[in-house]
């Protein structure tokens, strides 16, 4: 039988989300604790992977095992075992080929700036302090929308397959002192966000046009966009299937 188990964890005490050797990782210690807990050798499949020190607000993995079980006490077991920047919010049933990856039709993130130096959220978000054009920003958010292949935004000599993205929302907001942009689409590629979000605060500084995103956009090439942006700011916040899926 298939599981899907939706958590949220902060990141800034792991190397990303995906198993790596020698790492302490979001899945490696969640497989960890499955396995204990179900006494059994247990491997996640996440819907997607986070860098070193992002955070997850919603992230879905599955799993498989044989045995039916008491879903809400492993959920409140898995609670009690993992470490206090996990946190497991809900266990389903799904059927046999669901996939948490494959399956899934849209991702959303957030990036959240803080425009004030805050003590209390000094892994949560990136501080940055100069004066910013939000309306512009915004401009050249709905820009994003215009075009499909974002070669421009992907960690140099990625092993993927093609560079297409379809952007469904792309937006900056003012809560309080944070500037928070919000981007969802069908799929993105390796430090796309950050990407976005360091050129964008390029466009913010009047460093960079309209005109220019245009064209970087177009030259497909990585080392004409802006910097990234630190993974602290990132957010992985909501991940949508079609519900056929759920109806075991």
């Amino acid at each position: 039988m298939r599981y899907f188990i939706e958590l949220s964890y902060n990141g800034t005490n792991y190397h990303g989300w995906q198993v790596q050797p020698n790492a302490i990782t979001v899945q490696s210690v969640l497989d960890h604790a499955l396995s204990i807990l179900l006494k059994t050798q247990i491997h996640t499949m996440g819907a997607g992977r986070t860098d070193t020190g992002v955070h997850a607000a919603k992230m879905v993995a599955h799993f498989d095992f044989d045995t039916s079980m008491d879903l809400v006490d492993l959920t409140y077991k898995l609670n009690s075992f993992l470490s206090k920047d996990i946190a497991v919010h809900h266990i389903q049933q799904v059927k046999n080929d669901a996939h948490a990856r494959f399956d899934a039709i849209q991702r959303t993130y957030f990036y959240k700036i803080s425009t004030v130096k805050d003590v209390f959220d000094v892994n949560g978000a990136y501080y940055y302090s100069k004066k910013l054009d939000l309306d512009l920003m915004n401009k050249a958010s709905k820009i994003l929308l215009e075009y499909s292949d974002f070669e421009c935004f992907s960690r140099a000599h990625s092993d993927v397959k093609t560079f297409i993205c379809a952007i469904s929302e792309a937006h900056w907001t003012k809560v309080k002192n944070n500037l928070v942009f919000r981007i969802s689409a069908d799929r993105f590629l390796r430090n796309m966000v950050r990407a976005i979000v360091g050129t964008l605060l390029d466009i913010g500084n009047h460093k960079i046009s309209l005109e220019e995103f245009h064209r970087i956009i177009q030259s497909k090439d990585r080392s004409n966009a802006g910097a990234s942006a630190p993974a602290k700011g990132l957010y992985l916040s909501e991940i949508i299937y079609p519900d056929s899926i759920f109806h075991v």
